[in-house]
């Protein structure tokens, strides 16, 4: 379908790092949410001032220049912050970690939202049972919150890492050698942008749609009812 002229073997490293990328900013961005929604319903109000902080002010920077900031600006920041100490050499952040520092700075803000409304909408009962039957607030939290909010953020968080694996993309201005990188690496070289660029799409387009199924999967995996009226629905039951 696509004539790669030999950059094949480039794209699929590009991809691999994609992935890498992608997998290690969707762990950090998940920390990061979920303590974000917890501070805002912690009830303290310096953990709520600081949590609202964040949301508010990630969510209205663009994620490109949030991308810039980082590598830029965390290299010199950092160097001040050691210069203090008396170190006076140079100071390089990875490309690819200050990559993961943004975009799970802004997937944790989006996703801290969306565990905010999961959380709240748990009756408020449930916490006060299991505290009259001696539970600790963590307990509870694990035993019983966390199971059910996992159950209503799924549909968000799926949207939210779609958005994520997209914005992937953004890494490669800063010199990452992700698929994008090579995909425009190799348009300039052989002169055929266009080709390059349809195959990046196809790429992710194939790797969107892995995550929309995965996410189907765990959201049935955490919906036993949902699963339930799908298997009578097979054997032409109405539920």
């Amino acid at each position: 379908m696509f004539d790669l002229q030999g950059y094949g073997p480039l794209l699929i490293k590009g991809t691999l790092l994609t992935i890498q990328l992608g997998l290690a900013s969707l762990v950090f961005g998940l920390i990061f949410g979920l303590l974000g929604a917890l501070a805002k319903l912690s009830g303290v109000w310096i953990l709520e001032k600081i949590a609202n902080a964040y949301t508010t002010v990630i969510r209205g920077i663009p994620e490109l220049l949030m991308v810039f900031f980082i590598y830029f600006g965390g290299s010199l920041i950092l160097a001040a912050v050691l210069k203090q100490f008396g170190y006076t050499g140079r100071i390089d952040i990875s490309q690819f970690w200050a990559g993961v520092a943004a975009l799970s700075i802004m997937f944790g803000a989006y996703a801290t939202e969306v565990f905010r409304m999961a959380i709240q909408d748990i009756p408020k009962g449930q916490w006060e049972s299991a505290q009259s039957i001696g539970m600790t607030p963590f307990q509870t939290f694990r035993r019983i919150i966390l199971p059910q909010m996992w159950m209503v953020a799924l549909p968000g968080l799926g949207n939210l890492t779609l958005v994520l694996l997209k914005d992937t993309a953004l890494v490669s201005l800063i010199g990452l050698k992700d698929l994008m990188y090579y995909a425009g690496r190799a348009g300039q070289t052989t002169q055929q942008p266009f080709t390059f660029l349809l195959a990046a799409a196809v790429i992710y387009l194939a790797l969107t749609s892995i995550i929309t199924l995965v996410m189907t999967w765990f959201e049935s995996r955490a919906n036993p009812a949902a699963r339930y009226a799908k298997q009578l629905r097979k054997l032409g039951v109405k539920s």
